[in-house]
């Protein structure tokens, strides 16, 4: 029997859940989390996703990592400023590499197609070796020798932690997205010329869905 279009329309582009993190060198908190400008006119970033589960066209991608170092010369919502190299996890096969890049890059649609509309230069696309461990705002970010982000979480008198909700970047409005510190966050990529260290600068980390129907 014959796919009718209809059919075709509302089939899943991308389904995706996990984790997000972001570190910058903005003060803590980062002022892009409530729509404001970052700290010094501009920002150096990664942010990086975790899928625990998920599928991109059929493609399962779940266990991977996804990792964008960004150059921000202004306010991180402007549409067509963002500089970037992408890092997708070098366990990743051809066809998951392949759906990653169709997805994040707009290709697919739907809310990462937004997301993709921030860019104006994708400098590289490459595999990398990803560590991510990292949970409730503490933990570890690497990426090859390119990369290195070390978490310590901010909490209040009692020692709870400090998390922040509803707020402009959340991908899954009323989670808690946790409020850190990088004790470390190291770039070095002086071939795109992206080179800095920071410490005690913000992270946020927090939980990641993301999913659109659509022609697949």
């Amino acid at each position: 029997m014959a796919v009718t279009e209809d059919k075709l329309a509302t089939q899943v582009a991308y389904d995706l859940e996990g984790t997000r993190l972001e570190a910058c060198s903005c003060g803590v908190l980062c002022p892009c989390w409530i729509g404001a400008d970052p700290d010094g006119g501009a920002c150096d970033a990664l942010v990086a996703f975790h899928f625990e589960r998920g599928t991109i066209r059929d493609v399962d991608v779940s266990g991977l990592s996804l990792v964008s170092v960004i150059e921000i010369p202004g306010n991180a919502l402007t549409v067509d400023s963002w500089r970037m190299v992408v890092f997708i996890d070098e366990r990743a096969s051809g066809a998951q590499f392949d759906a990653i890049v169709a997805a994040y890059s707009g290709q697919l649609g739907g809310p990462l197609a937004d997301l993709a509309a921030l860019i104006n230069q994708v400098v590289d696309v490459r595999r990398a070796p990803i560590v991510y461990a990292v949970g409730d705002g503490t933990g570890t970010l690497r990426v090859g020798d390119a990369v290195t982000v070390e978490l310590t979480p901010v909490t209040g008198p009692h020692g709870k932690l400090t998390t922040l909700r509803d707020s402009m970047l959340s991908t899954v409005p009323g989670s808690p997205a946790y409020v850190a510190k990088a004790s470390i966050h190291t770039v070095e990529l002086p071939e795109y010329g992206m080179v800095w260290s920071s410490s005690d600068h913000n992270a946020i980390h927090g939980a990641y869905k993301v999913s659109h129907m659509g022609r697949p």
